[in-house]
């Protein structure tokens, strides 16, 4: 009985090792043909639509004034921009830096939310600012972000080139990378979702997850769908689903990128991927039993409970028998194959975040090379007592109906 499910976990885990290894090569020949992509829609004039950017915001007064003078700073066109500060119940001077600034720049605006519609989260923030929204296209940043000057000119590009696209994703990259070991390991993540997930799925199956930041949707969409799910914790992977099932895709262009900051402590690293957690496992189950118009989005859903689920269970459960085999003689027959399989699933995994990290400029070093073994130790195994963590947190709102609670991701001071 233990060899059958130590094979049973081994499978799944096994199997989703090599999906990764096939999403990153499908990544790795998609950065290899995006940039000819971007040279013929740049050589080709083209009628770019008004936009409206989105910054909800909570007490984000640390880092909200770099993040409006980014936006201040985009090279596009002033009269077809308006740039919409969403200051949702802060106590500190968010709204006040927003305001000064709104004073001198007509495109930018403040929406101070008042009750009953305050504190609700991310999702009730944005629904409140697309009330006041007025361009073609809504693009959303969160806080903490700094885009690159013509990283909202390649989203609305990709909006206005693409008409089967419901949305347009850009990549973000790390501003603190280098603060701590932990955020060098954010980092590595970072890179090797967006070039594996992100860029691996739109290359093999036209498919990408919206992120919560530096992507691009049309108003007329948003409008049909209602806004934004204030009952989901990721509100952008739930809107991601909602979008694919209307019949539309979403690009992911990384041309257009964001610089945002990281957690630089376990304690908000932990609350924040709790939330992404929750909210994705939200997701699966919201449309695991629903009818699904687009067959398509069915293989995403499947992707995501195979990761927050089965893999999950997979690991779980070969990393019980093995403890159970230290303490009981379990009279396994897998032997020296299972040292094989380890080694080989080690090699896989630091093989994918090194060619991740080979399409980043200055990122392929040796010291991210050892981070990407220690990751893999660590790192890696803490995110399966995470996802064990959420999942008991969702399992208790769902039975006792419990109300979702929205944690907004502390911000920490960056020297200049």
């Amino acid at each position: 009985m233990a060899d059958v499910l130590l094979y049973t976990s081994l499978f799944i885990i096994w199997l989703m090792l090599f999906y990764h290894m096939f999403l990153m090569h499908g990544g790795y020949l998609y950065s290899l043909k995006h940039k000819k992509l971007e040279k013929e829609w740049t050589d080709e004039p083209v009628e770019l639509p008004t936009v409206s950017i989105l910054i909800p915001a909570h007490n984000e007064d640390v880092v909200i004034e770099q993040t409006i003078q980014s936006m201040i700073a985009l090279r596009y066109d002033k009269t077809k921009l308006e740039v919409i500060v969403i200051n949702d119940n802060s106590s500190d001077n968010t709204g006040h830096i927003a305001d000064l600034y709104a004073a001198k720049h007509p495109f930018v605006k403040v929406v101070h939310t008042k009750p009953p519609n305050i504190g609700k989260g991310k999702s009730g923030a944005l629904n409140q600012g697309l009330k006041h929204a007025t361009g073609e296209v809504v693009v959303v940043y969160d806080a903490d972000n700094t885009p690159e000057p013509d990283a909202v000119y390649y989203l609305a590009l990709g909006i206005a080139k693409d008409k089967k696209a419901g949305a347009v994703v850009g990549k973000f990259r790390v501003t603190n990378a280098k603060q701590n070991l932990l955020t060098r390991l954010i980092n590595v993540e970072t890179l090797t979702f967006q070039w594996l997930a992100q860029a691996g799925r739109w290359y093999w199956f036209k498919m990408t997850t919206i992120p919560g930041t530096n992507f691009a949707i049309r108003r007329s969409i948003l409008q049909q769908l209602g806004g934004w799910d204030e009952k989901a914790l990721s509100e952008d992977t739930e809107l991601s689903f909602r979008v694919y099932n209307l019949g539309y895709y979403i690009r992911f262009f990384p041309s257009a990128v964001t610089w945002e900051q990281e957690p630089e402590t376990l304690r908000v690293w932990w609350k924040q991927r709790t939330r992404w957690a929750r909210g994705n496992e939200y997701v699966i189950f919201k449309y695991l039993f629903s009818p699904m118009k687009n067959k398509t989005v069915t293989f995403d859903l499947f992707y995501f409970l195979f990761t927050y689920i089965l893999f999950f269970s997979g690991i779980i459960l070969s990393h019980g028998i093995f403890v159970s085999n230290l303490i009981f003689d379990l009279e396994l027959s897998i032997g020296p194959i299972s040292i094989v399989l380890l080694i080989t699933g080690f090699l896989l995994f630091v093989t994918e975040a090194l060619i991740a990290l080979s399409m980043e400029k200055g990122q392929l070093t040796f010291k991210n090379t050892l981070v990407v073994v220690f990751m893999y130790f660590t790192y890696s195994q803490l995110w399966v007592a995470l996802v064990a963590y959420a999942t008991v947190l969702e399992i208790r709102r769902v039975v006792f109906k419990q109300e979702v609670k929205w944690y907004k991701t502390q911000r920490f001071k960056q020297n200049t």
